[in-house]
């Protein structure tokens, strides 16, 4: 049994990451501010003993004896990042260090939950680990991208000065139960508008492109690359290879929820990436990992949660 942090724990991606850590019999500490994390993506893990929960913010130093650290704080939907951006660079940056710091301390290995937006608007596809990006530095969206970047680069530094353990995973987009209901993300938004007979909202002309992994997914990945040897430190690429436009999506959502929308179209956000695809020959080689859950089995199942959620 290993004691393992995971900040970020009543988030969407953090829930599931502990409920699976804690039924595989691990002592986890489940840190987090609900600034967008909620107790009641958790609260059915308050009955195992070896599941703690700790309000706190990773702004400010935390210090428990662990053998793992997942480090998944951070707003990571636009909406949710762009209300307090000077707070967004700030939970990437702080908290990474301080993160860091208690591996350091501790000598216990950390993974960092970096992102596809460290690509920003990508001259290449699909995207590999060794492509730099193409993000603008003083955008709109520059807070999240921006603040991942630089937290990759404070693990390589700590891992480079200081012979911290890491491991770096770029997480594509996710989704499945538990995501926020109004966190302005592509297939929650699709989903609820559907549900709720509304219209679908697509933001520009609906052929920017988008590759979804379910969480469940992700998880495997995630506890794949932390259980590496220490000579394998990413990054690496966890998504979901299959390309959909955004049409295709919200007509992929129409359908399975048997919905009377109508899909509209409104103008695109300022640096709101044209195509997102992972290339995942790495996390294969590596991981011997691959998304096994397809889009339209994920989006039942997520369906089903929206479904509950609404009538609450």
């Amino acid at each position: 049994m290993k004691r393992i942090l995971v900040t970020g724990g009543a988030g969407f991606i953090g829930s599931h990451l502990c409920e699976r850590l804690v039924k595989e019999g691990n002592d986890v500490i489940c840190l987090d501010n609900y600034f967008t994390g909620s107790k009641d993506n958790i609260r059915h893990l308050l009955q195992y003993d070896n599941f703690e929960l700790v309000r706190h913010d990773v702004t400010s130093p935390y210090y428990a004896e662990v053998d793992e650290i997942y480090n998944l704080a951070c707003p990571a939907s636009p909406p949710h990042y762009q209300y307090n951006a000077i707070k967004t660079m700030k939970t990437s940056v702080y908290g990474a260090m301080n993160m860091l710091g208690l591996a350091k301390r501790t000598k216990a290995k950390i993974l960092q939950a970096s992102t596809s937006e460290v690509y920003g608007d990508p001259a290449i596809h699909p995207q590999v680990e060794s492509y730099w990006g193409n993000v603008n530095p003083i955008g709109i969206r520059s807070c999240y991208d921006e603040g991942k970047r630089a937290a990759e680069t404070l693990f390589m530094d700590y891992h480079r000065q200081n012979g911290v353990r890491i491991k770096i995973i770029r997480i594509f987009n996710t989704y499945g139960p538990r995501m926020n209901p109004n966190d302005g993300r592509v297939v929650s938004n699709f989903i609820v508008q559907a549900l709720k007979g509304e219209d679908i909202t697509i933001y520009g002309d609906g052929t920017q492109t988008r590759s979804f992994q379910y969480v469940d997914d992700l998880i495997e990945a995630m506890i794949r690359m932390m259980a590496t040897g220490d000579d394998f430190i990413g990054p690496v690429n966890t998504g979901n290879p299959g390309e959909f436009t955004m049409l295709e999506l919200a007509e992929k959502v129409i359908e399975l929820t048997h919905s009377t929308s109508k899909i509209v179209y409104c103008p695109l956000p300022d640096d709101d990436p044209k195509q997102r695809k992972p290339d995942i020959t790495l996390a294969k080689e590596k991981l011997e990992w691959e998304p096994k859950i397809r889009l339209e089995e994920g989006l039942k199942k997520t369906f089903e949660y929206f479904e509950d959620k609404i009538k609450e």
